[in-house]
């Protein structure tokens, strides 16, 4: 599928997160073996390092805003893809990298404790973001009445919700939209350039023995289900009103 989502913001990425009951392996020939195959089926991501918190990272150049990565942390596995023109250019990736971890990191369906198909867009404004959230995502609220009051200005929005999309409580979404915007930058009305306001929006799946026969196709599911929520219910009541009120202020 082509990435319209990217049109509306002017950053987007496509995220996977496999958080794991135990520790991921940090031995060097496992490490080293799980990402020489995953260069293998990549050949661009020829970035290896470890961080001083011991994350391993495979990734691209980043010489533009469009490449990929993949991390192995001490329970987390990720990867990720900044600005693909394909959904399905970070879907594949997603898919190797569960693919391959029962088989080169151990990792089997009873140690998978969640897994999460995420798109953040980030959208670009030198001002006040909480004002800008505020007015776009809370007018008319309890919250957005607080406004009324004379002499109130908001220094702090973030806000986020946590859903639940079956009876089990094991698909969830979560939507969060972020501000950058500290209380020094607002005193001094000096705003950095470089921040964005950035939306969050997630489809976690707590897999059980069970249901998890199928790692591969229940993610491409969760995939699915993600992009048909963006396009009903993100992109008209989240993504545009924070354009519209971004635009009133350019």
């Amino acid at each position: 599928m082509t990435n319209s989502f990217g049109s509306f913001c002017d950053d987007f990425d496509v995220d996977l997160c496999v958080n794991t009951q135990l520790e991921l392996p940090a031995q060097r020939d496992t490490v080293l073996s799980f990402f020489e195959q995953l260069r293998k089926r990549f050949p661009e991501m020829v970035h290896f390092s470890r961080r001083d918190n011991g994350e391993f990272l495979l990734e691209e150049e980043r010489q533009s805003q469009k490449y990929r990565w993949v991390s192995l942390e001490k329970d987390r596995l990720s990867a990720g893809c900044a600005e693909p023109e394909q959904l399905e250019e970070a879907y594949s990736l997603h898919c190797e990298v569960l693919e391959l971890m029962p088989y080169m990191l151990g990792v089997t369906t009873l140690d998978v404790d969640s897994i999460d198909i995420t798109f953040t867009m980030d959208f670009d404004y030198q001002g006040n973001h909480d004002e800008v959230i505020a007015e776009a995502l809370l007018a008319g609220s309890g919250f957005g009445s607080l406004l009324e009051l004379s002499g109130a200005r908001t220094i702090g929005c973030n806000p986020s919700m946590v859903l639940s999309l079956s009876e089990d409580c094991r698909m969830q979404a979560r939507i969060a939209v972020e501000s950058r915007t500290s209380v020094y930058d607002i005193h001094g009305e000096k705003y950095k350039q470089d921040d964005p306001i950035s939306l969050y929006f997630t489809i976690r799946r707590y897999p059980t023995p069970t249901n998890a026969a199928d790692i591969i196709a229940a993610y491409r599911e969760q995939c699915r289900l993600a992009e048909q929520l963006m396009f009903d219910r993100v992109l008209p009541h989240f993504v545009q009103p924070l354009l519209s009120a971004i635009a009133q202020r350019r």
